[in-house]
């Protein structure tokens, strides 16, 4: 396929490699210079949205929120501006399933078809292609799509209609949110008490508390590696779809918004930028304790 790729930051350039390394013609655009090793395999860099858009069959976005989405899609020199009929446009991005539906629609006008497509797994899951893909779009344009998908991720669903996946995402987020934030405060517990955190977490992770979080985030607050895979202002903006959607559902989500506070803990404290494993900074805090003291 002729695939067009906007958005090449830290979840962008690996995926956008994973296609041009499955032997599709690759066209890129980003605000800032296409990554040197992107060039090398052969990917074509353009000067805007319109260009990739022209020159690609399926055109995939990859960018941080709602806003940046809408404005790679409708902008002056934007996707939109480039479609011709048949082409098919993804959002691989993480943002509000309400304007999904809205730009979907304006898509589909223009007689081309889109699909939501976000993803979970992180920087790690980007580059080893085995990113958990959520869409939400037509069966016959899935199947058209799919092997693309194929090639950055291992566990792919097609949810529903378009909007499903970036619902499918938003729940992602909630679970993964809560569970790093219980991941904190049982390794607090654990080193406040006296205990080895990364014993402790060694024994946990052969029991019915295992997670990947606990795999993964949980070594991260052991070793205090708060480099982000996943900014915590970018699960902020995640959490708070999930709210403005249960307002509108008028249903309760108490323990994300416990959540969404401790991120903004950390954000006070100059952590918008950190990894959001380093949640567990807000709840050390608290405990006026640091996972690996001696107590």
């Amino acid at each position: 396929m002729k695939v067009g790729f906007i958005g090449l930051g830290t979840m962008g350039r690996p995926m956008a490699g994973h296609i041009i390394d499955g032997g599709h013609q690759l066209v890129v655009f980003d605000k800032v210079a296409p990554p040197s090793e992107l060039a090398a395999k052969g990917a074509t860099s353009c000067s805007s949205s319109r260009e990739v858009a022209e020159n690609a069959d399926v055109v995939i976005v990859m960018v941080p929120n709602t806003p940046d989405v809408e404005a790679v899609l409708f902008a002056e020199n934007g996707v939109a501006e480039g479609l011709s009929a048949g082409k098919i446009v993804i959002d691989m991005s993480s943002i509000s399933p309400i304007a999904t539906k809205e730009f979907a629609a304006k898509i589909v006008a223009l007689g081309c078809d889109y699909l939501d497509a976000p993803v979970s797994g992180g920087e790690i899951g980007a580059k080893a292609g085995s990113l958990s893909i959520m869409v939400g779009g037509s069966p016959g344009s899935f199947d058209r799509i799919k092997p693309l998908l194929d090639l950055m991720g291992k566990n792919i669903t097609l949810v529903g209609g378009v909007g499903d996946g970036q619902t499918a995402k938003v729940a992602n987020q909630i679970i993964v949110a809560l569970t790093i934030e219980a991941v904190g405060e049982a390794l607090l517990f654990a080193s406040k008490a006296g205990a080895d955190p990364a014993r402790v977490r060694e024994a946990l992770m052969g029991g019915f508390a295992s997670s990947r979080i606990l795999e993964v985030h949980g070594e991260r607050m052991i070793k205090r590696t708060f480099d982000p895979g996943f900014r915590i202002d970018l699960h902020q903006k995640d959490l708070n779809l999930a709210l403005e959607g249960a307002r509108q559902l008028k249903m309760a989500l108490p323990n994300t918004a416990s959540c969404q506070q401790l991120f903004s803990v950390c954000a006070a404290q100059g952590g918008s930028t950190w990894d959001h494993s380093a949640m567990v900074r807000a709840l050390e805090l608290m405990a006026n304790a640091e996972i690996g003291q001696k107590h």
